[in-house]
């Protein structure tokens, strides 16, 4: 990718503890959890207040990991995040959880359900288009002409359509500004709305010099930067979700029929509006 991620975590969850030991005072023994153990909204937000003055507290939920809280809020910079507490209210925890059997990054996933943003408001009809225009499903991909990984999901995109007819690509390039090179390519690009020029840029070719003026980029780079997106490819799923890094197309079609965002949604968190 060309860019860094935003850090969401500040490193691992170890849950090799005494308490989140189940039986200690701090466990549930025989009982549901949340017969013998609370955390509201209000003390949650108590706890976090040293961490910094406006953070929102949204939700507070039993985590799917034993012995921990869910507590959902927004930070400073606007993101939404998950961090946990344990039910003795000792330990705050900032990482992410893998489940080990299963190898899935929960926390992740969590953080792309909190922030998901309304896809109705990007807008499509200045996208170079892989595949068929008026399918069903539409994903969205921030691209750069001269990105190795972005060269990496070319095929991998073309093959999705081939699989799926029902899926398609819209693309908006977004290179990086230091990059006199790629900005270039990807005016020309932009000019001849032509996927075949992006292909040829994204394989190492030359293209010839913009024969139009357009502030496409720009537009790209504004909305990019709305909705969080700092990294190449990146891709917005029709119900939201924001995927950074390449996939390879079994991942991708995967990822579109999964509903991620009826798992454990939060009711008080609606997508994030883009501004215009």
């Amino acid at each position: 990718m060309n860019r860094p991620l935003i850090a969401l975590s500040f490193g691992v969850v170890f849950l090799a503890s005494s308490a989140f030991a189940f039986g200690s005072k701090e466990g549930c023994g025989g009982g549901q959890c949340k017969d013998c153990h609370t955390l509201t909204k209000s003390s949650a937000a108590g706890y976090l207040a040293p961490l910094g003055p406006n953070i929102i507290v949204h939700e507070v939920e039993l985590s799917q990991i034993p012995g921990l809280w869910n507590i959902i809020i927004t930070r400073p910079d606007g993101l939404n995040a998950l961090v946990y507490m344990d039910f003795g209210h000792r330990y705050l925890i900032q990482g992410e959880a893998i489940e080990m059997k299963t190898k899935e990054n929960v926390t992740r996933n969590k953080m792309i359900e909190l922030n998901r943003i309304d896809f109705s408001l990007i807008p499509l009809d200045d996208a170079l288009v892989l595949g068929d225009r008026n399918a069903r499903h539409k994903v969205v991909v921030f691209d750069d002409p001269e990105c190795s990984f972005c060269q990496k999901l070319q095929p991998e995109m073309k093959a999705v359509v081939k699989k799926r007819p029902d899926i398609a690509f819209f693309i908006k390039l977004m290179p990086l500004k230091t990059n006199t090179k790629a900005y270039d390519k990807a005016k020309t690009i932009i000019c001849e709305k032509s996927i075949e020029l992006l292909e040829k840029s994204l394989r190492g070719e030359n293209l010839p010099a913009p024969n139009c003026r357009t502030d496409q980029i720009e537009k790209n780079v504004e909305l990019a930067k709305n909705i969080r997106v700092q990294a190449t490819p990146t891709l917005v799923y029709p119900d939201g979700r924001v995927i950074m890094g390449y996939k390879p197309a079994d991942k991708i079609i995967e990822l579109l029929d999964a509903d991620l965002t009826v798992k454990g949604a939060i009711k008080d968190l609606p997508p994030k509006p883009i501004k215009k």
